[in-house]
């Protein structure tokens, strides 16, 4: 995908004067989460902090979803001065936004006063951000409630980075009661500037899966191979045959990946290896691949055990499925974007990465819109990588998440001019 780190503007006159006021509280919230990240499912100290402010703001929310995930919800003043006609039932419109809150088993080396104080533990993605995003979202449309019509349902998610939060909060209902009909979500994105959102239709991010494969050959001396089944020799071959999987078996047109990342086997110089260890990852666009690579890996695994005499182990774990947008929410969405960046060439429109994220469970559920907000500012020093234990991103961005997500709701859930 492009990538580009220079800011594209720093221009942000499109956010409302009530939004940029915000923007102190915004990095005020962000660096608070940042100072204590927790990792998958055990984020009870950043739910603390989002129920502390949804609780001072009056907006109702359940706590405790899936373990820690929190779940605001909130009407527009206009939905209760809509009146349907007599006989009727108008049922008004209901957007989920979804805002992942856990950290990662990393090290932080930023040097700055909201430095991590949790020793290994970073956040070192822009979960910290998403969630103050969020926030801000839900404090303006509190303060607002006469810009928009119907429900608006804020998902605070858990354990993203793994093992996976969205699936259990699916799987708890949080898209019932009142029932979504469409849901967004964003990513503060290093691979793009500031001043840029990346936003497409259909494939966005990649199926993630792992495999694990125990190959077991015969262990002997090295000089003298032939009474020996060499674990080693079988793994290699293992290795390069799967190179196949994806040259000859996926539409060229299409994209897959598959990367072993691990390769251990053998004790000693003169000693043949009796078994070997790999793993590695998965990851496809087009969810009819989910079966045919794993049948066609294991094929060809078994294959060239079965040609050495060898034998294997495998497991094979499906993680999170593609994310997948919407084609009509992702309209919506890249109209608003282009509201807020005010230039055609701040919406990209290639911007799909084989990384994986597990909001693929929501829009699974519902159709829905997960996009990326332009966060890096070269010029600052703030373009390192996600995952790098220097990972941080220009804060500019955050006002301007709140900016998109406000205007989102507003379009998705319009004022009835006439009523």
């Amino acid at each position: 995908m492009l990538t580009i780190s220079r800011p594209l503007t720093t221009d942000f006159s499109a956010l409302r004067p009530d939004i940029q006021a915000l923007q102190a509280d915004l990095v005020r919230w962000r660096r608070q989460i940042h100072q204590r990240p927790e990792l998958g499912f055990q984020e009870e100290i950043t739910a603390r902090f989002i129920c502390d402010r949804l609780t001072e703001w009056g907006i109702n929310y359940t706590s405790g979803v899936a373990k820690t995930g929190v779940v605001a919800i909130f009407a527009g003043q206009a939905s209760t001065a809509i009146a349907p006609p007599e006989g009727t039932h108008t049922r008004l419109p209901v957007l989920g936004i979804r805002a992942d809150m856990d950290g990662l088993p990393v090290q932080e080396l930023n040097e700055v006063p909201y430095c991590s104080i949790h020793d290994g533990k970073m956040h070192a993605c822009g979960h910290d951000g998403h969630v103050a995003i969020a926030l801000g979202t839900a404090k303006y449309l509190k303060d607002h409630p006469d810009t928009f019509s119907g429900t608006v349902k804020i998902i605070f998610q858990p354990a993203e980075e793994g093992p996976g939060g969205a699936k259990p909060m699916v799987e708890a209902d949080v898209l019932k009661n009142p029932d979504v009909d469409a849901l967004v979500g964003l990513h503060l994105w290093n691979n793009l500037p500031l001043g840029t959102l990346g936003v497409r239709s259909g494939p966005m991010m990649a199926a993630t899966e792992f495999f694990h494969c125990t190959i077991q050959g015969k262990g002997g001396h090295g000089a003298i191979p032939q009474q020996t089944v060499d674990a080693v020799v079988v793994g290699a071959q293992v290795v390069t045959a799967l190179q196949t999987l994806v040259s000859r078996n996926i539409d060229p047109l299409k994209s897959a990946v598959v990367s072993v990342g691990e390769f251990k086997a053998g004790t000693a110089v003169n000693v043949i290896a009796d078994s070997a260890f790999l793993s590695g990852t998965v990851r496809y666009f087009d969810p009819d691949y989910g079966e045919l690579i794993p049948q066609r890996l294991e094929q060809i695994i078994a294959g060239v055990c079965a040609a050495h005499g060898a034998s294997y182990q495998l497991d094979y774990h499906k993680l999170y499925p593609p994310v997948i947008n919407d084609r009509a929410i992702a309209d919506l969405v890249r109209s608003v974007a282009l509201s807020v960046v005010e230039t055609p060439a701040g919406v990209v429109p290639e911007c799909q990465t084989m990384g994986g994220e597990d909001v693929s469970f929501f829009l699974q559920a519902v159709p829905g819109c997960y996009f990326f907000l332009g966060a890096a500012n070269v010029d600052k020093d703030l373009a390192y990588p996600h995952h790098h234990p220097r990972f941080n991103f220009d804060e500019t961005a955050l006002g301007v998440g709140v900016e998109t997500f406000v205007r989102i709701v507003e379009k998705f859930c319009p004022v009835d001019e006439d009523s």
